[in-house]
């Protein structure tokens, strides 16, 4: 198994100005071209047109986050199959692309902290695409967190959330927020883990995650420069309600996510 905080960051790279130069061209014609075109066909008219067993607004999100993933280098695999149908969805959390990365391959309706919502462009989109925004620390916000997300999948929507509490500088899954369970067992659906990995040269890289102290633009713009990587999602098979708790549900979900990265089990 792989440990991943031995893992040292890339020293010089003399190859950055040139990705710099073919990279940042690309990101400006994804948001001035591809941009207004995606959200042309985010609206309630398309989400009733379907193509190939999804709706036009779906596909229109999936393209243009995986435009984005490979505007960054990364090349974006799958291992399994998404649950059809409502679903909670529980992932480890490495970077903000990760919410990218997930919608690339399948477009739910994210929980995610409140500051996420005030980045540029970002938040906005994540917004359009139907991402709940929690404001950490604030019961009274948790409460209509849980209730909306509870109607969201009783609705026929999946919804994901990152069970850590967000990001640090490592990919080691951490210990996974119980209570957010709850949320699956009362709207009577499935739990589908996923587990995110993003690899260089083979092995785990936490490049992708924020370092100590860095911004939202200096991450942005660093993982622009950086050398491409793998990004894989795992669609891991659901966790079975056998009537233990949620915390039960909690540790079966981090322990299938930690198996499938081969990370140890801490």
């Amino acid at each position: 198994m792989f440990d991943v905080d031995s893992i040292p960051h890339s020293g010089f790279d003399a190859l950055r100005p040139l990705r710099y130069t073919l990279r940042l061209p690309l990101l400006l014609w994804h948001l001035l071209l591809h941009l207004p075109i995606t959200l042309l066909l985010i609206n309630p008219l398309t989400k009733r047109w379907f193509v190939a067993g999804d709706s036009v607004n779906n596909w229109a999100i999936r393209l243009w986050s995986g435009g984005l993933m490979r505007v960054f280098g990364f090349r974006v695999k799958r291992i399994g199959s998404a649950f059809p149908g409502a679903c909670l969805t529980v992932s480890n959390h490495a970077s903000w692309l990760d919410i990218e990365l997930v919608h690339s391959q399948r477009v739910v309706h994210f929980v995610a902290k409140a500051e996420i919502s005030r980045w540029p462009l970002v938040g906005w989109l994540a917004r359009r695409a139907g991402t709940i925004y929690h404001q950490r620390g604030n019961s009274e916000s948790l409460n209509s967190v849980t209730d909306l997300m509870v109607t969201r999948l009783r609705s026929g929507h999946a919804v994901a959330v990152f069970p850590e509490g967000g990001t640090r500088p490592t990919l080691r899954v951490r210990t996974f927020h119980a209570r957010i369970f709850q949320v699956a067992r009362d709207a009577g659906v499935s739990i589908q883990p996923l587990a995110l990995n993003f690899t260089l040269d083979g092995r785990p890289d936490p490049g992708v995650c924020f370092r100590e102290g860095e911004s939202f633009f200096a991450n942005f713009w660093r993982l622009l420069g950086d050398r491409s990587r793998i990004a894989e999602v795992h669609f891991l098979p659901v966790v079975e309600d056998l009537g233990g708790g949620r915390r039960e549900l909690s540790d079966a979900a981090r322990r299938a996510i930690i198996e499938a990265l081969g990370q140890q089990h801490v």
